[in-house]
C-alpha cells in the first residue's frame, strides 16, 4: 500500500529529530551549555511528537464505519493539542534550566564544537521545513501543518543558540548563553499557543474561516432557482469540511429538480477548497421556516410560530 506524503513527512521529521537529538546532547551535556541542552530537549520532544504523528495521521486517514460514521478526523486536532502542550511544558522546562544556570554561574565549555554542531542542526532544520511546507500546501494536512510550525520555531531556536555560542566565544560572559536560552523557552510558550488554539476550535467544532463561509453563502444565494437560503452552518475535522444549510425553492418542485439544484450548488462549493474532502447536506424547504427551527433549537412554542408563519 502506497504512503500518503503527510505518514511520509512524519517519518522524516522523526528521523532527523532523533539524529539533531543525538548530536546536541552529547555536545549540550559534554559542553554544559544551556542553550544547546535547551535544544537537545526540544529535539527528544520533536522526535516523540512525530512519532505520535505518524500514528494520528494514520487513525486519521481510516474510513468512516458503523461506530465511527463521521471517520476519525478529529485525532488530527487532538494530536495538535497535546503536541501543543508537550511544546509548552519543554519551554517551561528550558526556562527553569536557564535560571538554575543564571544563579550558579557555571561556565560554558567546549564551544567550537557546540557551534559547529549547532550550525549543522541549524542547516538540517531548515532543509526540513522547506520539505514539511510543501507537504502541508500540497495536503493541507493540520498535523503537518503543526509539525512544520514547530520546526520553524525550533529555526529560530537553533539560530539564537548559534548566536549566544558566538557571543560567549568572544565576549567571554557566559550568562548570555543562560539568558538566550531563557529567550528560546519563552518563545518556544508563544509558538505553540496557535497549534493548541486551532487543534481546540475544531474539537469545539468552530465554523469554517469567515471568507470561506460569506463564499459557501454568496454560491447558495446566486443560484437563480434558489428563492432564499437560511440555516448555514459549517465545521470541520481538519481533513473533511462539513457544511449543511437550508435552501428554499418552489412548493411544487419535482425532487429530481431539487437534488440537481442541489448537486450543481455542492459542486461549486468543492471548488473553494479542492484539497479538503466535503461532506454538503442540503435541506429542501418549500417556504422559509427559519424561525420555526430557531424555536425548536431554543425550545420556544413552535405552534403557535407555525399559525403565525402560515
Amino acid at each position: 500500500m502506497k504512503m500518503s506524503p503527510q505518514k511520509r513527512a512524519t517519518l522524516v521529521s522523526s528521523s532527523v529529530a532523533t539524529i539533531l537529538l543525538l548530536i546536541k546532547l552529547v555536545i549540550g551535556v559534554a559542553s554544559g551549555s544551556v542553550a544547546v541542552l535547551a535544544s537537545a530537549i526540544d529535539s527528544l520532544l520533536d522526535m516523540f511528537v512525530s512519532i505520535f504523528n505518524f500514528f494520528a495521521i494514520k487513525k486519521s486517514e481510516e474510513d468512516a464505519n458503523a461506530t465511527y460514521q463521521y471517520g476519525k478526523g478529529k485525532i488530527q486536532a487532538i494530536a495538535a493539542v497535546i503536541e501543543g502542550t508537550i511544546i509548552t511544558m519543554s519551554g517551561l522546562y528550558i526556562i527553569y534550566v536557564a535560571l538554575e544556570k543564571l544563579n550558579s554561574k557555571s561556565e560554558t565549555t567546549l564551544l567550537t564544537p557546540s557551534i559547529i554542531a549547532m550550525f549543522i542542526s541549524l542547516l538540517v532544520t531548515f532543509l526540513l521545513v522547506k520539505y514539511l511546507l510543501s507537504v502541508a500546501k500540497e495536503t493541507d494536512n493540520l498535523v503537518i501543518k503543526a509539525d512544520a510550525l514547530h520546526y520553524q520555531t525550533d529555526l529560530w531556536s537553533n539560530a539564537a543558540v548559534l548566536v549566544s555560542l558566538f557571543l560567549v566565544y568572544f565576549t567571554d560572559i557566559h550568562e548570555i548563553d543562560a539568558l538566550i536560552g531563557l529567550g528560546i523557552g519563552v518563545f518556544i510558550i508563544y509558538s505553540a499557543y496557535e497549534i493548541i488554539q486551532e487543534g481546540i476550535g475544531i474539537l469545539l467544532d468552530r465554523a469554517l474561516d469567515g471568507d470561506m463561509v460569506a463564499n459557501i453563502g454568496e454560491i447558495i444565494s446566486k443560484h437563480p432557482e434558489i428563492t432564499s437560503y437560511h440555516w448555514l452552518r459549517t465545521r470541520t475535522d481538519g481533513t473533511t469540511n462539513y457544511v449543511e444549510f437550508h435552501m428554499v425553492l418552489r412548493p411544487n418542485m419535482l425532487l429530481l429538480e431539487a437534488h440537481r439544484i442541489a448537486d450543481e450548488v455542492e459542486d461549486k462549493i468543492k471548488l473553494l477548497a479542492e484539497k479538503k474532502r466535503w461532506v454538503i447536506t442540503p435541506h429542501f424547504d418549500p417556504y422559509d421556516d427559519e424561525a420555526v427551527n430557531e424555536a425548536l433549537l431554543h425550545g420556544k412554542n413552535v405552534k403557535k410560530l407555525k399559525k403565525l408563519t402560515s
